[in-house]
């Protein structure tokens, strides 16, 4: 039996909860608020962070990319050829670069940001950091979604996926942390037609089901959030 400590609007747990469903595995999600720093949580990890895997019988596996890892290892064999991280190495240097950009780097300049200012302060004491939204952060993530978005665009412009001919870890970790955006209204679309076409094309796979179906109380979801044809 497998749980999911993880938080609906957490772009990693989104991630890891794709993956699970494009790999046919079923698992209990937990709702982890991470700033109330759960005795119990951090012993599983101890880092405080979600999402953490917990696979019954062994270790709790901490972080996206981690968790990846183990879900390819562990069940990857029955996805045969659709498996989302190749067998081939070469290949899966390019998957890991691009799930590593999204799952860092993106998150660091743009869904961290926005996730935690206009939503999650709302929630956390002031003395933990929470409070009025930093507009100056706010801002800052909306004028760098840009370059990653015209970067999508280059990426599928030249190829079928974001890091080749295949589906894979990239193109999931890039769409889980564009719909927690999305769902904020904050992805200028109409920026760039290729990055809005792949996008599409991703958010339209019944993995994708759960998550826009997904609301947070007090703020409504963007118009393009749930609508496949945007």
């Amino acid at each position: 039996m497998l749980t999911l400590f993880q938080h609906a609007f957490c772009p990693h747990s989104r991630f890891v909860r794709l993956l699970l469903d494009e790999y046919g595995a079923e698992a209990r999600c937990v709702e982890e608020k991470v700033w109330e720093r759960r005795e119990a949580f951090l012993t599983l990890n101890p880092a405080g962070a979600t999402p953490v895997l917990v696979d019954e019988g062994r270790p709790p596996v901490p972080g996206a990319a981690t968790i990846a890892e183990y879900i390819d290892e562990t069940m990857g064999d029955s996805l045969g050829d659709r498996r989302l991280l190749p067998r081939e190495s070469e290949r899966r240097i390019e998957v890991r670069r691009l799930a590593s950009w999204f799952n860092d780097k993106f998150f660091d300049e743009v869904s961290g940001p926005l996730v935690m200012e206009r939503c999650y302060k709302r929630y956390i004491p002031a003395e933990q950091g929470g409070g009025s939204p930093d507009t100056d952060a706010i801002r800052a993530a909306r004028t760098n979604i840009r370059y990653h978005l015209a970067y999508i665009g280059w990426l599928v412009r030249e190829r079928d996926w974001l890091a080749g001919n295949q589906l894979s870890f990239a193109d999931m970790a890039a769409a889980a942390h564009l719909s927690a955006v999305d769902y904020l209204g904050d992805v200028p679309w109409n920026e760039d037609e290729a990055a809005k076409t792949w996008y599409a094309r991703v958010k339209s796979r019944p993995s994708f089901r759960a998550i826009l179906a997904e609301k947070m109380p007090g703020i409504p979801a963007s118009k393009t959030y749930a609508d496949l044809d945007f």
